[in-house]
Formats: structure tokens, sequence, C-alpha cells
């Protein structure tokens, strides 16, 4: 059946891992008839969590697409994972969906990584609702977690119904704005007098709810302020209008995996979550006039739609999930690609329900579904019709803060590892695979040691390669900070003509990687052997005197040295110019240079003491700090070899919440009590 703008809903289903968003997904498909009975995650038996890694781990790893009606209306949902490393799937999923779910557990505070994404969907501005899980467990704490929700959020939490406690359990809840109640039992909710101990806050919540309705529109406020009150459609229409425009986020709870609350849920989401049509913040470049315009969810106007995310699969080959946001996409019809500037035949338009693919004759204006085989199409590109061109803007991934060298476990299939990893690049852009041209290492940057491990797996499924994961090495350098003269000579006599070249040179340090001078006078080296010495000494930069690593910042001046008038030759002056180097190098007292990387780091300025102090631990320089509103943004130094495993070690201090992007800034020398054990290493390697 085909639904119109109006009457479908796209949700993502957010939160931190472990929370129950999977589990909440299945139950709401359960009650809408999607499914005929619940799975479960630690059964590997869930809708959302169907591929082999995720059934292993127990936990989303892809955002997973999944739909289901409930009083005539479609709802999109989206599953997004919550582990941090897998924060582009997020990105993915936020970019289809007009709202955001975000599951949280009742603990009576505000968990790790709910945080993050209120303050993600407050920047995006997009709609959201809160679902409070696991109040079937003992001591769930309701209140403790509205008023954390509260303290952190003052003025746009607003709770709309009660839970009824028993025994510390939840056994039922108020719809306040109904002023119903209802007890769970076997066959669903049933409704129950209002218990009399509640009355009182009922109508507390009720006229709290009137003021919230009313702050988020002007007519309603002069109503309010003239008469005192609300009716119920005014108060309702008052929250819609503040969670469109995220002044308010309403508060629900329940429990998923006992399927209470959630039928609640599904009303509300049809209630108050945007219609699809009314989602008018969609802009994009119109290519013929190379203006930004805002997109309205029109079934009647060109087709135009945004390709969220890929994913490839080995046997059915690649499937692009898209959300259509303008026309009609029909199977068998033609479309143009704006990314790449080509037409894409589209085969077959499905709709998706986890892995289970149902076939459509066309997808609506508002709707999400999916498309296979298109060969030019990828992750963040505009599919539109020929005949009126847009452009969406890209979708935001951030970029790899963790980098492992990788590397085949079986010799000689380094190659297979590479074009596999480089095949998953299709489906993720947040990681990179990149050759280190100074250590010859291969690495795998990416968002975390979880994500890194997730890739190696999926390229030993796929293609059949072990991989192994190593710290890499730091390019170290070497350098010179005194001056030193060396003579080198070499000479070979084998019958026939010898060998013979004979060189004095100076070495100092100098600013450039390398600097060659002459100053020979009267012709004691002759000038035709002068680049001869030179790419002799050029080819000994790239081995230091200390530990093996290149040298740079070297001046090397050629101001003696003999030659026989036949045994002489271009090699036998390479020759001596290298035996001068290795002494001359080792008498000019050489030191050990390290990378250093200018980071930025993003705390919450709770936390600032905290991640100056581990910056200063690891050797760093704090250059400054800046505010913005409750995060502090430190700026420093750091050596690379303190930070290779920054990524995990920001996260454990900051609870998840620190985040920090790193640029290459240059070299400095090497304490003098570190440079042994580096070179010790240097040598067993």
């Amino acid at each position: 059946m085909k639904y119109q703008g109006e009457r479908i809903r796209n949700i993502a289903v957010v939160g931190h891992s472990g929370e129950g968003k999977t589990t909440l997904c299945e139950a709401m498909l359960f009650n809408g008839g999607a499914i005929d009975r619940m799975g479960k995650v630690p059964d590997g038996t869930t809708v959302s969590d169907y591929d082999e890694l995720e059934k292993a781990k127990k936990m989303s790893i892809y955002t997973s697409c999944s739909y289901l009606v409930w009083k005539e209306v479609k709802i999109n949902l989206l599953d997004l994972p919550g582990y941090y490393d897998f924060e582009g799937e997020r990105s993915e999923g936020l970019r289809a969906a007009g709202g955001a779910l975000l599951v949280i557990g009742a603990n009576g505070v505000l968990p790790i990584g709910a945080e993050s994404i209120v303050d993600y969907c407050l920047k995006l501005g997009k709609p959201l609702i809160i679902f409070i899980n696991g109040m079937d467990k003992d001591n769930a704490n309701y209140l403790g977690t509205v008023q954390a929700l509260h303290a952190k959020y003052a003025g746009k939490i607003a709770p709309i119904q009660i839970p009824i406690m028993e025994g510390g359990k939840m056994k039922g809840y108020i719809n306040v704005l109904q002023e119903k109640a209802y007890q769970f039992t076997q066959t669903g909710p049933q409704e129950i007098p209002v218990p009399a101990d509640l009355e009182s806050q009922v109508e507390e919540m009720k006229a709290r709810l009137m003021e919230t309705a009313a702050e988020n529109d002007e007519i309603l406020l002069d109503k309010y302020f003239e008469e005192g009150s609300l009716t119920r459609e005014e108060t309702i229409q008052g929250i819609r209008m503040g969670i469109a425009s995220v002044n308010t986020i309403p508060v629900m709870a329940g429990s998923a995996l006992q399927n209470r609350g959630v039928i609640n849920l599904l009303n509300e989401i049809v209630t108050y979550m945007p219609q699809a049509r009314e989602r008018l913040n969609t802009m994009v470049t119109d290519l013929a006039s190379d203006k930004m315009i805002s997109l309205r969810t029109d079934e009647d106007a060109p087709f135009a739609a945004q390709v969220f995310k890929t994913v490839i699969d080995p046997f059915s080959g690649k499937l692009s999930y898209i959300k259509s946001f303008r026309g009609v996409l029909k199977s068998g019809s033609t479309v143009w690609n704006a990314n790449t500037e080509c037409e894409e035949r589209i085969g077959q338009v499905y709709l998706l329900r986890g892995k289970k693919m149902e076939p459509v004759d066309e997808l609506g204006a508002g709707d999400i579904g999916a498309v296979n085989k298109l060969g030019n199409t990828n992750t963040g590109d505009t599919l539109c019709d020929p005949s009126a061109k847009v452009r969406f803007t890209p979708i935001h991934f951030p970029k790899p803060t963790l980098f492992m060298a990788v590397s085949s476990e079986k010799k000689g299939e380094e190659d297979k590892v590479f074009a596999g990893l480089a095949k998953l690049r299709e489906e993720d852009y947040t990681f990179s695979v990149e050759k280190n041209t100074e250590t010859a290492e291969l690495l795998l940057g990416g968002q975390g040691d979880a994500q890194l491990e997730i890739l190696t797996k999926k390229v030993k499924a796929r293609y059949g390669v072990d991989v192994k994961l190593t710290t890499p090495k730091v390019a170290y350098r070497e350098a010179i900070r005194g001056t030193a003269e060396a003579e080198g000579k070499h000479k070979k006599q084998s019958g026939g003509h010898g060998q013979y070249g004979h060189v004095k040179i100076r070495f100092s340090p100098c600013e450039e990687d390398f600097i060659f001078e002459e100053e020979v006078v009267g012709g004691a080296v002759p000038k035709n052997y002068f680049p001869a010495v030179e790419k002799g000494l050029r080819e000994c930069m790239s081995e230091g005197p200390l530990a093996g690593y290149p040298v740079v910042g070297v001046k090397a001046v050629l101001y003696d040295g003999s030659y026989h008038d036949v045994d002489s030759n271009e090699l036998s002056f390479k020759m001596a110019a290298s035996i001068a180097y290795k002494e001359g190098l080792k008498n000019a007292k050489p030191v050990l240079l390290e990378p250093v990387h200018r980071l930025k780091i993003a705390v919450p300025s709770d936390y600032l003491g905290d991640v100056m102090g581990d910056v200063n631990k690891r050797r760093g320089r704090i250059m400054g700090t800046d505010a913005d509103g409750d995060t502090s943004i430190i700026t420093a130094e750091v050596p690379l070899a303190e930070i290779m495993e920054y990524t995990m070690e920001l996260r454990s201090l900051t609870r998840g919440s620190g985040k920090f992007v790193s640029e290459f800034l240059g070299y400095e020398e090497v304490p003098f009590a570190l440079v042994d054990k580096i070179i010790a290493n240097a040598k067993k390697e």
C-alpha cells in the first residue's frame, strides 16, 4: 500500500549501546503486526540485528531499516548503533529521519552517550522523543532520570505521562492529556480509574504541559494569559509545534523487553512526531540556477532523493538505501545522479524490514526504501529527475582518529587485505586505508578499536583473508646539532682499471632537509664528480647513525679530496661520500627527532582539568583553551608516540563525551631519557 507524506513518520531510534534500542524496535514491530513474535538480541533473532557479526557481538553495528503501520500511519524505524565507533552510521540514519527516539535507562542519571545525542539532535534541529526504558527492573528510578534530564535541558523536557509504580516496578501509566490511566495486562493496556494518590500530580503536570504548549505559539500564549488554560487540542497543537522546533522534548517510559508502554509510545509518535510532509528545512542546490532552495515533500513535483547508506552483499551486490524527499521513484525508471553526473537505471524498488526486501512498484515522497545494483552511485549521492536537477549537501562523516598497522596473517596476501578494505570503503566512509611511505606500513584508520576489529572480521568473512592489527611504528628522524669534518677514501685494485675516490666533507646543521655545496680549490676533485658525491650523500640520508632513521637538516660541503686519472669514476666518488657520511654524522652530535601533532580537544568543561593534566603527562604542551558554551576546546602540541591510542583514552577520561582532531605539526628532539629505549627497539626491528 502506498502512503502519502502526511501518513509517514521517519524515526531514528538512538541511544548508547545496551540501552535497549533494538528490543524497543522489536516491540514496536510486534505491536504493529509486522512480526509474529518478538525476537531477542542475545538469541540473534531480532529484525534489526540480522548480520552475523551483530549476532556474534550481541550489539548493533549497522543502521537497519524496518517499518510498521500504526493507526494507518507508516512508521519507518531506523535502528542506529549506539557505540561510539559507529558514529558514521548515526550520521547516515539521522539524515534520512524526520525525528529521533532516544532510548535511555531508568537509572536516575543522564546515561553515557545520551547527552551527546540530545546535543546533536538540537544542533541539527531534529525533533526528539525520550523513552525511559527498563521500568520493569528493580528500583527503576523514573523521577530521578527525569530530574537529571531537567537539570541538563531545563525548559525543554516535557514528561507527558506518569508511571504507575508498584513494588518499584511500572505497572501502568497515566496519559496526562487524556486524563486516563491504564494498567498493563497480558492482552495490552487496560483502562483503570486514575489512582487517587496521583490526581494532584496529574493536575500539576497538565498545567505544566499547558504552559509548555503556550510558549511555542504566540496565539496560544495570548489565550493562556487571558484565560489561564488551554483546551486539550490546543495543548497538543502547542506541544507538536515545540517538538517540531526542538523547543520541547517529550518524555515517556516503559519496558521494551516486557512490551510495556510501547503501545502508548506508538500512539504518541503518530500524534506528536512530524509528518514526512511537514519537513520544510531540507535545503538543496538547484543546479540550473546554482542557488540554494528549500525542498518541499510534494508527490506531484519532480523526483529528488538522497542515498544515505550503501550495503555491499557478496551475493546480491550493491544495495542503496534511499530517502525520497520529493516526487515518486518508480521501478524501471531512469534518474540523474547529480554527484557523478550520469544517468542511473532503476531496476526494482524495495521496502526494507531488516534483511527482508519487499518489492514495490514505487516509492513516494517522504518514504524510505532501497534500490540495488546502481553502478555509479554512492552514499550521499543525489538521485533526481533529469529535468529538475538538484543536489543535496553531503553527509558529514567523522575523520579517523585511531590508526593501526594492518597486515595479513599469511605472507603474500597483503594485496588481498588492501583490496578487501578498499571494497568495504564503499559502505563506510569513516575509515581510511593508506600506505605510510616512511615506515612502509599499511595503516587502517577509524573511530576506535571496536570498528577496526569489525573491519578485520568483515574482510575475513567476505574475502577469506586473516588480518592482523598491530601498533604502528613511529616515523622518527635523525638530525645533527654540531659540525664535523670527515674524510672518505674508496680504493680498490684488482687488475686492470681499479677504483679510486677521495673526499673531505664538512657536515653542519641547516634548516632545510639537505643542502650540498662545494668549496674545492685547484681541481682536487674534478667538477664532473661533484654530482656523484652529492648523489652518494643523498642516498645515505635515508639511514642515520643512531637508529637507522632518515636524516634531515644536514648541510654537506665538499672542500677537498683527490682523484686518479685512470681509476677514478662516479661510483668510486659515491662510495667515498658514503664513507665520509658515516664518519662525519657520527661525530656531529646526532640527535633523534619525533613527530609532533597539534591536537584540538573538545570536552565538557567539567573534564577540562583532568584532560589538561593528562595532556601534560603525555609530554604535551597546552597552547590555549577556549570556551564554547559548556564545551572547552583545548589546543595542544603532543608527540605522536604519546597519542597512538588517545581516542580510547580520551573516551575513558570523559565518559565518552570528548572528541579531538589531530594534524601533523613538525619534528622535535626526543628527550635524552627516551633515546636509548627507542634506539634499542629500532635495532630489534
